[in-house]
């Protein structure tokens, strides 16, 4: 029996994608071993959103050839789709896959043994390595989605479902529409399959995602969207929350957002993109929206949730970006106050339009910026968490671990804060994926949650952090 490890790079797609073809391995006989263990193959999803990430890419697969140097290497992902040459040159490397062909991973890497074994009867004494393996289309001109499923993931409660591919946005940063092709969308049957089969083996929780998730239902021949997509999992009995990936802002109209919030299983997390929160700044970007336009939206959601956690991704230092331009930013960001920001310093990204623009910014005016935005960010947090002191709170549970000495069950609310109950000799002996009510809740250092179950008989008052 063959060992197999795999290693992903970059993002929730990536990482689906990833535990897609590790159970694609077993079901053709592979033993799966962890990465650091010496294997007969090494499959690297990579990542190419930046020159770093082409780096850190690059540095796995070597990595993983000085292991074991008569495995067989096999790169597969954004990387292999926008630098092709770059791999095929690589020594490391043995076979190459570009993305919408993972799921011909197991065949690819039979045909290689079977060419390898050829080639050595031809070649027996031969020091050169067999020829390289590519499987790399044409993914700009490529309509189909590819189907990859998994029936089970590494976490115990929640599992993250990709649905849709590809982006048509070309913002003026990004390398992804180039690395994922257009948008293709996931047949509606295919998800709902997969999410039964997930709820059957006691998920709860599914994580809706995708490269351009807004776009869900783009190429499909039924005229649906992503609403559609929702109200179709919200009918599945097993599952208790429905969680979103990133949205663009446009998504979020008065009719989408109301007719969500009448679908109790929808978690009120909204990961909405703003990127600048400053107009000019956007418009070299190229991402078509207005800060008024994305306040509104904003607006609508905290109409119909009640307490919905707003989170967002920023980049500061882009080209042209100002001292000026930065102070709108971040009295924007103040504006609408976010429960968290997902902060990035401008990169580099070659084979775009941001990196040919004029007013490169220093690298130490973005770490200065940064750190700003992080300061800023901390009060907020804060503030956000402090809404919960004093009320029922419920909470998918999904470790247990010891803080402080002191032992807990560790999961997260429907907004994604993280929340601790403390085990105590008259709490129930295995709460793991279940959800629980507490009663109560009050902040256990700087971003936590504890909560008390009110399950089970608890003293009534609020449990403060544990005593080292």
């Amino acid at each position: 029996m063959k060992k197999a490890a795999l290693h992903n790079l970059g993002c929730k797609v990536n990482a689906y994608e990833t535990e897609a073809m590790q159970q694609m391995l077993e079901q053709a006989g592979y033993e799966i071993v962890p990465f650091e263990e010496k294997a007969d193959v090494y499959i690297i999803n990579t990542c190419s959103v930046t020159n770093m990430a082409d780096r850190k890419s690059r540095q796995m697969l070597h990595r993983a050839k000085k292991k074991n140097p008569d495995s067989v290497v096999v790169a597969a992902g954004c990387y292999v789709q926008t630098s092709p040459s770059q791999a095929q040159a690589d020594p490391a490397v043995d076979i190459l896959i570009g993305n919408n062909k993972k799921h011909e991973l197991p065949e690819i890497l039979e045909r290689f043994w079977v060419g390898q074994r050829e080639s050595s009867q031809r070649q027996a004494a031969a020091e050169e390595r067999t020829p390289k393996y590519q499987a790399i289309g044409d993914i700009a001109a490529d309509k189909g989605y590819e189907r990859l499923q998994i029936s089970h993931t590494a976490e115990h409660t929640r599992a993250f479902l990709k649905v849709q591919d590809g982006c048509n946005q070309f913002c003026s940063y990004c390398i992804i529409p180039y690395a994922r092709g257009r948008v293709r969308s996931r047949e509606l049957s295919d998800v709902v399959q997969e999410v039964q089969s997930l709820a059957a083996s006691g998920y709860q929780e599914v994580v809706l995602t995708g490269i351009h998730l807004s776009s869900y239902g783009v190429g499909l021949q039924e005229k649906i969207g992503l609403l559609d997509l929702i109200r179709s999992i919200h009918a599945i009995q097993g599952i208790a929350r429905i969680r979103l990936g990133s949205l663009e802002p446009q998504i979020i109209t008065e009719d989408f957002v109301r007719e969500l919030s009448l679908l109790p299983k929808v978690c009120p997390h909204f990961h909405l993109s703003l990127q600048s929160g400053c107009d000019a700044t956007l418009k070299r970007m190229n991402r078509r929206y207005s800060c008024q336009e994305y306040e509104e939206r904003c607006r609508l959601l905290r109409k119909y949730f009640l307490h919905p956690a707003i989170t967002t991704d920023v980049i500061v230092g882009f080209p042209g970006e100002t001292e000026e331009e930065f102070a709108v930013t971040r009295e924007f960001l103040t504006k609408i106050g976010f429960f968290e920001m997902h902060i990035f310093k401008y990169s580099l990204r070659e084979g775009t339009r941001a990196a040919q623009m004029p007013g490169q910014v220093a690298e130490e005016i973005k770490a200065r910026r940064s750190e700003t935005l992080f300061a800023d960010a901390a009060p907020r947090n804060r503030q956000f968490l402090e809404w919960y002191l004093g009320k029922e709170v419920e909470v998918l549970i999904e470790e247990k671990t010891l803080i402080g000495g002191c032992p807990y069950y560790i999961g997260h609310t429907k907004e994604y804060v993280k929340a601790a109950l403390p085990i105590e000799k008259d709490t129930a002996p295995d709460l793991t994926n279940h959800l629980v009510k507490g009663l109560g809740a009050s902040l256990l250092g700087q971003d936590m949650l504890v909560i008390f179950h009110g399950n089970v008989p608890a003293v009534n008052r609020y449990y403060e952090r544990p005593k080292n």
